[in-house]
């Protein structure tokens, strides 16, 4: 029997509204909504367990900056939510998790600072830690995209796979927003290298039939959220296409 691939709807948020960018431009943002807790609920409502939450103020801030709709999301719904952006410090982590995230992704402190990153992985756990690495130009990209590091991706997933990291959230950053398709054959290449790794793919999903060439290609996890929005996805049909498969 086929693994089911795990499906993860996003909801990307600046100044408290539901939004979406294009390949990281905050310049080529849509605004889709003003609650998203309310876009959480409907998720829930539809059959959703997971979310996938992302501060792009705090992205681009260095420190969280929509704390209060995350804990909206948590206190009136009873999604697992991981959440990223703005992690930089103790004191972020800890107030993300006490806002109610399940899990937290990390990127940005893996490049800069690794020894903090080993720390949160020992105090909260592999399974409480996702490791962010988005790729623009095979190099991981940091603070909100806004800068490119000189890490390629597969020796940077070796040093945190060898330090016991379970779960790896992977944007390809070119795809990000475009409904152009995933970037399968990196994600094929991630797997190949790791095969026991939690890969959740992210970036240019455009339709159900993306979504069913990952979960072919053995990718465990696809994270995706303009597709929703922009209709190119119906969420139910979705669901019942993973379970036929």
């Amino acid at each position: 029997m086929t693994t089911k691939i795990e499906l993860i709807p996003a909801i990307d948020i600046i100044n408290g509204q539901c939004v979406r960018l294009i390949k990281g431009d905050y310049d080529a943002k849509t605004v889709y909504s003003d609650s998203p807790v309310e876009i959480a609920k409907n998720f829930e409502r539809l059959g959703y367990t997971r979310l996938h939450v992302v501060d792009l103020d705090g992205a681009k801030s260095k420190h969280i900056v929509n704390s209060d709709a995350l804990k909206a999301i948590t206190t009136e719904t009873s999604l697992i939510v991981d959440f990223g952006g703005g992690i930089k410090t103790d004191e972020d982590i800890e107030q993300a998790f006490n806002c109610g995230a399940s899990m937290v992704t990390v990127g940005s402190i893996a490049v800069s600072n690794p020894s903090l990153f080993e720390s949160w992985l020992k105090k909260y756990g592999s399974d409480r830690i996702i490791l962010g690495a988005d790729v623009r130009n095979g190099f991981i990209s940091i603070n909100g995209w806004l800068e490119d590091s000189k890490m390629s991706l597969l020796p940077f997933l070796k040093q945190y796979v060898d330090m016991g990291v379970k779960n790896v959230l992977c944007t390809e950053i070119s795809k990000d927003g475009t409904l152009a398709g995933p970037a399968n054959q990196l994600y094929k290449e991630v797997m190949a290298a790791y095969p026991d790794l939690h890969l959740i793919a992210s970036g240019g999903v455009s339709s159900i039939s993306d979504i069913v060439a990952l979960q072919q290609d053995g990718i465990p996890a696809v994270v995706f959220g303009k597709a929703i929005y922009e209709g190119k996805i119906d969420l139910i049909e979705l669901k019942e296409t993973i379970e036929r498969i």
